[in-house]
């Protein structure tokens, strides 16, 4: 899969949905003003972007493997911290944040468990860590385009076996990170298009499992998708797509409690 791509082309793809996402993440996790939070595989900023309004710049830090991504979001938020790093190799010390948080990556993680176990140890005792992953089994943002591949296509794998992606797997990769006081819950935004080509085009831009599905295939092919996937849509426009997320917190144990 593919995120060494533009700002611009993730945002296409993914910015309709993961803007407000960041706003129902964030007052999930309770992030309040006073604290100091990281941003776990940041992409371009849409959660960051959030923290800042909330926190302010100068308490907001990032990190994230894609350059092109790390780069794009420090030149939209020029007074915070972004580094280029994965998750299970942070680049903080210990107990510095107040909330660290993952939104749409611990999907991506190489090893989800180290990857939560590393955002623990740059929390504070009895600070948040915060995770959230698409509902890719049943209602993620690309569940109809996946359910026009398979129905193509019986063999292709998508993305409901990643972790985190159903429901109650943040919960157990959360517990096996050791964090406690887990809780779970549904985040739920809807995107508006005006027309099906705004929804299929960043299907074309090679972003993610789904673009590089879509890359992979011949010309014939991919029309015979694109046709699939706007009989599924229904046909209306212009049209919303609802979309929710699997999402938990927990913190980081009280030193000495075992709590």
């Amino acid at each position: 899969m593919n995120f060494e791509v533009s700002a611009e082309a993730y945002g296409r793809f993914m910015g309709r949905y993961s803007e407000p996402l960041a706003v129902r993440f964030a007052r999930f996790a309770g992030v309040e003003p006073g604290g100091r939070a990281l941003d776990v595989g940041c992409g371009p900023g849409a959660l960051t972007g959030e923290l800042v309004r909330i926190l302010g710049a100068g308490s907001v830090s990032a990190v994230d493997p894609s350059r092109s991504f790390a780069a794009a979001a420090s030149a939209r938020f020029p007074g915070i911290d972004v580094t280029v790093a994965s998750a299970e190799r942070l680049p903080e010390p210990d107990g510095v944040f107040d909330f660290t948080m993952a939104q749409l990556v611990v999907h991506f993680m190489d090893d989800p468990v180290a990857g939560l176990r590393e955002m623990a140890r740059v929390t504070r005792p009895g600070g948040v860590v915060a995770a959230c992953v698409w509902d890719h089994g049943a209602r993620g943002p690309v569940t109809a385009f996946w359910r026009a591949v398979r129905e193509l296509d019986p063999g292709a794998r998508g993305e409901s076996d990643m972790p985190g992606a159903r429901e109650g797997d943040l919960v157990r990769l959360f517990a096996a990170a050791g964090l406690t006081g887990i809780r779970e819950d549904v985040l739920t935004v809807e995107a508006r298009f005006p027309a099906f080509e705004q929804w299929w085009e960043p299907f074309t831009l090679g972003v993610g499992p789904a673009g590089a599905y879509v890359a992979q295939l011949g010309t014939a092919r991919r029309a015979e998708l694109r046709d699939r996937c706007a009989s599924l849509l229904g046909g209306e426009e212009p049209f919303g797509v609802t979309a929710s997320a699997w999402a938990a917190v927990g913190r980081r144990a009280l030193m000495g409690t075992g709590e």
